[in-house]
């Protein structure tokens, strides 16, 4: 052979290996990637080519199938009172994806995930197109109703916990939306729907989980915090011991008083007067006495600083590491640079019911068959114990007081139940110019010891005239409603 056909021969030798190793490349290294990639239409057909298994509360479906009317996807999602409970669902569609449980657990709900070969093999084997497995649930139906309606047309967010398990029972978030209304591909309706949700086009974020995602100053309702750390800390020896609070009282470093709302008795308050009528002189000089490190470290045990997964993620909740002694005041109140979700507070109710201990939440309880076999069990799991027995039922007598005549969370009281509370009012805005945040957190206890509920609520209330703006005012009536619906549920 000559040299130029040599180097030809060489040449084409040289494509054929390289054809050869991207070949090979393509079906075995890459083969998982490509087969999965959400721009391979295929993928999206396979999805939607059989019913999705179902996402279940109180043992019934909330969400569907329905055949596709057009196009190449056979069928799309349909949710049962879609906006009551999108802050748990997420959407499922065609053309946008999905977020929350629908994609969390995307795997169970369309069968692919690996935990169902055995059971799709028996299907396939027996004639049987493939179906989705469900997802079952922690979640209360009446508790949502009453968290979500008690919301109406206000801005806010609810979020309650079993506080024996850590169970979510209820996460409701408005202004929502109907995931059914973006669940398939048309240009015409989905599309549009769409674009009037996303948050550019619609300042009120309808699609934002308030519940989970969206952290607010937690005001008044923080002094919770505040007393744990007072009694774990030894500060004040019990609850109905005068402490050295003047009023008015001087922040440290400053020329500047920390005011009180109203006319109040909160000179040399006992730290339960101080949180039946919401003293900031009191907590705020117990969070400067104990310093930013001791405020810190207890805040960290009830949850903040952490994200939580539940499976759906929730924001971390801040308290700051870095502040001088009136800040740490001023964040002692909930104030400053303090910033809780719902789901947060809520976890500082459940641990003071739950005698100090805190348990992970969860709103997942089994990942299941078609056909209810069984595929994962949640497990109640301990978190941390912000607080030891002792002082966490002085803190339960505390905040029951704020419930009695005379307390600001008297609307929040039922009949029969015993029931401790604290009220918000968040300031925020620049120079504190806007409309303040109405927080409530509490809990239910029966008769028997039992607590099977703690609920935090916030108020975004922009159409309420300031002055009537209260924690006890318009938050704590919700929070009665959910507790309420949840003990009515068990009996």
């Amino acid at each position: 052979m000559n040299k130029p056909l040599r180097r030809i021969a060489i040449f084409c030798g040289l494509l054929v290996l390289a054809l050869l190793i991207r070949d090979n490349w393509l079906q075995y290294v890459q083969a998982d990637e490509l087969r999965t990639d959400t721009a391979n239409r295929r993928v999206n057909i396979e999805r939607y080519a059989t019913p999705r298994g179902d996402i279940i509360v109180d043992g019934n479906p909330i969400t569907g199938s329905v055949k596709s009317k057009t196009g190449d996807f056979e069928y799309k999602r349909t949710y049962k009172d879609g906006a009551m409970w999108a802050p748990v669902t997420g959407y499922a569609s065609q053309a946008f994806g999905a977020n929350q449980i629908e994609k969390i657990e995307d795997g169970i709900l369309t069968g692919n995930d690996d935990r169902l070969f055995f059971r799709n093999t028996l299907d396939m084997i027996t004639g049987k197109k493939k179906q989705g497995g469900n997802v079952i649930t922690t979640l209360n139906g009446a508790a949502q109703k009453a968290a979500f309606e008690g919301l109406g047309a206000k801005k806010g967010a609810v979020a309650a916990i079993d506080p024996k398990t850590g169970a979510i029972l209820a996460l409701a978030s408005t202004p929502s939306y109907d995931p059914s209304t973006i669940a398939g591909n048309s240009l015409t309706t989905d599309s549009k729907a769409w674009e009037k949700l996303k948050k550019e086009n619609n300042p009120d974020d309808p699609m934002l989980n308030r519940a989970l995602r969206e952290t607010y100053p937690p005001g008044s309702t923080f002094k919770v915090v505040t007393a744990a750390a007072a009694l774990e800390n030894g500060l004040v020896p019990d609850a109905d011991t005068k402490t050295k609070s003047p009023d008015p009282w001087i922040m440290p470093g400053t020329t500047t008083e920390l005011p009180n709302e109203g006319n109040i008795p909160c000179k040399n308050a006992t730290l339960r007067d101080a949180l039946k009528v919401s003293c900031n002189t009191v907590f705020g000089k117990v969070g400067a006495d104990l310093g930013n490190e001791k405020m810190l470290e207890e805040a960290k045990k009830f949850g903040f600083g952490s994200e939580q997964f539940t499976p759906i993620r929730s924001s971390s909740s801040v308290f700051s590491d870095d502040m001088n002694t009136s800040q740490t005041a001023l964040s002692s109140i909930g104030q400053y640079n303090t910033a809780a979700t719902p789901l947060q507070m809520a976890m500082v109710a459940s641990a003071v019911a739950n005698d100090g201990t805190l348990m992970k939440p969860y709103m997942v309880s089994e990942l299941s068959t078609h056909n209810l076999d069984v595929i994962e069990h949640t497990d109640p799991e301990k978190l941390s114990q912000p607080l030891s027995k002792e002082n966490a039922q002085v803190l339960q007598s505390m905040m029951e007081t704020v419930i009695k005549p005379g307390g600001t969370g008297t609307r929040a009281a039922i009949d029969g139940v015993t029931v401790g509370g604290k009220t918000g009012t968040a300031q925020h805005g620049v120079d504190n110019s806007e409309k303040p945040y109405a927080w409530f957190i509490s809990y239910a206890k029966l008769s028997d010891g039992s607590s099977p509920v703690a609920v935090a609520v916030v108020v975004e209330d922009g159409s309420a005239n300031r002055g009537d703006i209260s924690g006890g005012g318009l938050a704590a009536p919700i929070a009665r409603d959910v507790m309420k619906a949840v003990i009515d549920s068990k009996k």
